[in-house]
């Protein structure tokens, strides 16, 4: 299950995994695509829809917390993974972008309790190869 705030680049990560040409599409609902979950960002910056990551986070054996490396903060509070049932992961994306920190992004990732970290550029594909890796031996 991909969570996190809007234009974290969940969509374009799903694309991307699926090796499907990126296009910009805004998630209005919870997107089942074959294994992937795919969350709309506002689940994860409205506290009164954020319950349903919890109910869906039940459907889905690793949860991947995305943030972009151009944010400028994080969404995640310290230790939130650890109320978690499945295990968390970290994926830092738009690692390709000139203004990019993706030092920083992990950081806020581990702090949030994610301790595997990815980088992924869905429009390169830098780092997904990877990524998919891990989600099909999880």
């Amino acid at each position: 299950m991909f969570a996190g705030r809007s234009e974290a680049g969940k969509t374009s990560l799903t694309q991307a995994l699926k090796g499907e040409a990126i296009t910009y599409q805004k998630t209005q609902s919870v997107c089942f695509h074959d294994v992937i979950i795919d969350t709309p960002g506002e689940y994860a910056e409205t506290a009164s829809l954020g319950h349903a990551l919890s109910i869906f986070s039940f459907e889905a054996d690793v949860i991947g917390l995305l943030l972009s490396a151009i944010e400028p903060y994080s969404l995640y509070p310290p230790c939130v993974t650890a109320i978690a049932t499945r295990e968390c992961i970290g994926i830092v994306t738009k690692i390709d972008h000139p203004l990019a920190n993706p030092q920083q992004a992990a950081e806020w990732l581990r702090l949030a309790g994610c301790e595997k970290i990815f980088f992924v550029s869905s429009y390169t594909g830098e780092g997904v190869s990877e990524l998919l890796e891990y989600l099909e031996g999880a």
